[in-house]
């Protein structure tokens, strides 16, 4: 089969093992796949460029970065928001948030990492994989699951309680693991020679995904795998593009799309939803940087004269959910100072307090949030891909569990 073998195992099932990449016969670049391809190209750039444009740069990409980190952590099952996020990491109301805030925590403090080790010219490797996945997966729910190190037993993908002789897909078994994946390292770095950089991130977040090297924590992982690929090789100099928002949109395909590959070889496929995918979320992306840039240039001007103000408002694009101690720190003022900016940003409508009380108060810097928040809605009614014609009928009815063998 084109996309690899079933291997009987002694007990009684059968384990997919892929072929390397990339695919044989090669992917047919047809017309609807080469114009997938250069749109998403353009888009990618466009992208790029506009975050040349926005002022404090780094600030924009740590809400970027928290903002995926939700967006993914969600399509595996957690309730945090972004809200949540932001409260946990400002000591505002952490006692009140939900319990899987810090998998969504972590989720940052994974992404942080890899991209600060890119940053010192350390390769995309199984290493730095690993390094990732330990981040990850620290003091949450599946850190007793070998954090940091792949497999040593059968997974298996299916719905709750689904067993080996239940599941809907299983993936490489362990003897067969270094193997694959040694095969996935090697294409995404000798692959750069054949294959577009947009086609081979497809292609190797597939791959990842069918392999399945961790008991759990695959799906965050194979995410993450994409936007380092795409700043590693520089098509984006910060983190800006992130797939999730697409991927939870059109859940019910994308896991279609996979199961396809496996089945039936469909690599062509996949790769028109993975570039569709592409394209919407670089679009959504990049208007909400527009969008960044044309609020603060108009927020910052009705404040003008208020230096304290304008440190204020600097100090909300990194932390966009404040306290009035939090407000004394940014801004190296008295607490009834912070107050009365508090006060005076909440009249202009740009703060919302959240709690109710009369002390103890937490803002949102709401009108930012807003920005993140209708990216998603723009992500979610875009880019439907065509009415599926190929691949099976969808068997996830529940949310996919990565259980180990035991």
């Amino acid at each position: 089969m084109r996309s690899g073998r079933y291997l009987a195992q002694p007990t009684g099932y059968s384990a997919f093992v892929p072929a390397p990449l990339p695919p044989r016969p090669d992917i047919d670049f047809d017309g609807e796949l080469r114009t997938l391809l250069s749109n998403a190209d353009r888009d990618i750039a466009r992208l790029d460029a506009i975050a040349a444009l926005l002022p404090n740069p780094d600030l924009f990409v740590a809400m970027y970065v928290r903002h995926e980190a939700v967006l993914s952590s969600q399509i595996e099952g957690t309730q945090s928001t972004l809200e949540d996020v932001l409260a946990f990491e400002a000591d505002a109301s952490s006692a009140g948030a939900p319990k899987d805030v810090e998998e969504v925590v972590n989720y940052v403090r994974a992404m942080n990492h890899g991209l600060r080790r890119l940053a010192e010219d350390f390769p995309l490797s199984l290493r730095l994989i690993r390094e990732i996945h330990a981040e990850l997966m620290q003091g949450v729910r599946g850190g007793g699951k070998s954090p940091g190190e792949f497999r040593r037993s059968q997974n298996w993908i299916g719905g709750h309680g689904s067993t080996l002789a239940t599941a809907s897909f299983i993936p490489p078994p362990p003897n067969e693991l270094d193997s694959a994946l040694g095969a996935l390292e090697t294409f995404i770095h000798d692959g750069k020679r054949e294959v577009p950089l947009l086609v081979r991130c497809g292609l190797a977040h597939a791959q990842f995904e069918t392999i399945h090297p961790f008991l759990d924590g695959n799906g965050r992982v194979g995410r993450l795998l994409i936007t380092l690929m795409l700043c590693e090789e520089k098509a984006l100099v910060r983190p800006l593009l992130y797939l999730s928002v697409y991927l939870k949109a059109h859940r019910a395909e994308y896991y279609d799309r996979l199961t396809a590959i496996r089945t039936q070889g469909h690599w062509e496929q996949w790769l028109k939803f993975f570039l569709r995918g592409v394209s919407v979320t670089a679009r959504a992306a990049t208007a909400t940087a527009h969008g960044i840039v044309a609020m603060r240039e108009e927020h910052r001007a009705a404040v003008s004269r208020n230096a304290k103000a304008l440190k204020l408002l600097d100090g909300l694009f990194r932390q966009p959910v404040v306290t009035a101690n939090r407000i004394m720190e940014i801004v190296g003022c008295t607490h009834p100072t912070a107050v009365k900016l508090a006060r005076d940003l909440e009249g202009r409508g740009w703060l919302a307090e959240s709690t109710g009380y009369e002390r103890n108060r937490v803002y949102r810097y709401q009108p930012y949030l807003d920005l993140f928040h209708r990216e998603v809605i723009e992500a979610q009614h875009a880019g439907a891909a065509k009415p599926r014609t190929t691949g099976p009928a969808r068997r996830h009815k529940t949310k996919r569990s990565e259980m180990p063998h035991v």
